[in-house]
């Protein structure tokens, strides 16, 4: 086991610090050894991913970051440098997505990261850090949120993915249509028309396509439905699925809010499938891991990644929030 004292005494972080009027603003910095949190595992990371959460804190939103300064990044990989709990040997590539990690925890935006054991999964075997966070925490929602329809008894029929040129929905659509589904990708972006065919989708139509929710309920359309935006296109999607059908919640990007009737619940049977990435069990998280692997192999991961520096993320948060940002962004901590 690799002693603390041959860890390195520092490390390059992206943190952010409240300005002289409270504002959250993005600073490179050198940090030592002793700034890291708690933790038993110490790990130097090589890779993070950009996900809506972290273009909220790196901008400065309130609401996301519970300190500061505070290292954001809500994933990341890397290989394993010290385990005070022996779980993990010196040179094992794990992966950390969840439990409050940059946001109560400092993050990924760094070249080192201590958290505790239980938060960390070993990467599958044949996988690699860029693997992993080319996945990140939007694939492995979207794998959760594939696994609760199929739970539900997920039936052949139109199965909706909105929001479905972003991270999620793009790995939704891939994972949907290699498992042999029938995929309408709803977007609100019309140029990525292309982008999202050549993921599988066999439909794509324009947000302002969805049933608009006029009615407690709608035709029935779809199977099942992915859904990353919330407020109405969540509304008008639940009012529309079918019989026994369910939709898997996992975004709020359109709003928080959701204005609609316990109709489609009681008189369709339609579950509303809620998807927590952060808390998720280990035992479902290493299952998802697992099954990532098998059906998103780095080749087909390929066609819907860019790759992209440490220094390039205050950038991209921006690029994030106002939609302008497909598929994943793997981030290079090392550059």
């Amino acid at each position: 086991m690799t002693d603390r004292a041959a860890l390195p005494t520092t490390f390059q972080a992206l943190r952010m610090v409240k300005d002289d009027q409270g504002s959250g603003q993005p600073q490179m910095q050198t940090l030592a050894i002793t700034d890291l949190p708690e933790g038993e595992v110490t790990v130097q990371v090589t890779h993070s991913s950009l996900n809506y959460k972290d273009g909220m804190a790196v901008a400065g939103r309130p609401g996301i970051l519970r300190r500061h300064p505070m290292t954001p990044g809500i994933d990341f990989a890397g290989t394993v440098l010290h385990d005070d709990s022996g779980t993990y040997s010196p040179g094992e590539t794990v992966i950390v997505t969840g439990w409050g990690i940059g946001e109560r925890h400092d993050g990924g935006y760094a070249t080192l990261a201590r958290v505790p054991a239980r938060w960390i999964v070993r990467a599958p075997e044949g996988t690699d850090a860029p693997w992993a966070m080319a996945v990140g925490t939007a694939g492995f929602t979207a794998m959760l949120a594939v696994m609760a329809l199929e739970d539900q008894g997920l039936k052949a029929g139109e199965v909706l993915v909105t929001g479905a040129a972003g991270g999620v929905g793009s790995t939704a659509v891939a994972l949907l249509a290699r498992a042999g589904y029938e995929v309408t990708a709803s977007t609100g972006r019309p140029e990525e028309a292309g982008y999202l065919t050549s993921l599988g989708a066999r439909h794509v139509i324009g947000r302002e396509d969805l049933p608009a929710l006029k009615r407690p309920m709608e035709s029935e359309r779809w199977s099942g439905v992915v859904d990353t935006v919330g407020g109405a296109t969540l509304a008008g999607a639940y009012a529309s699925t079918r019989t026994h059908g369910s939709v898997a919640v996992c975004g709020l990007a359109g709003g928080a809010e959701l204005n609609t009737t316990v109709y489609p619940m009681i008189l369709r049977g339609v579950n509303l499938l809620g998807i927590d990435s952060v808390t998720c069990p280990v035992d479902r998280r290493e299952t998802a891991w697992a099954r990532l692997a098998h059906e998103l192999p780095a080749a087909t991961l390929a066609t819907m990644t860019q790759e992209r520096g440490l220094s390039e993320v205050p950038a991209l948060a921006q690029e994030i929030l106002a939609g302008q940002v497909r598929g994943r962004t793997v981030i290079d901590v090392t550059r």
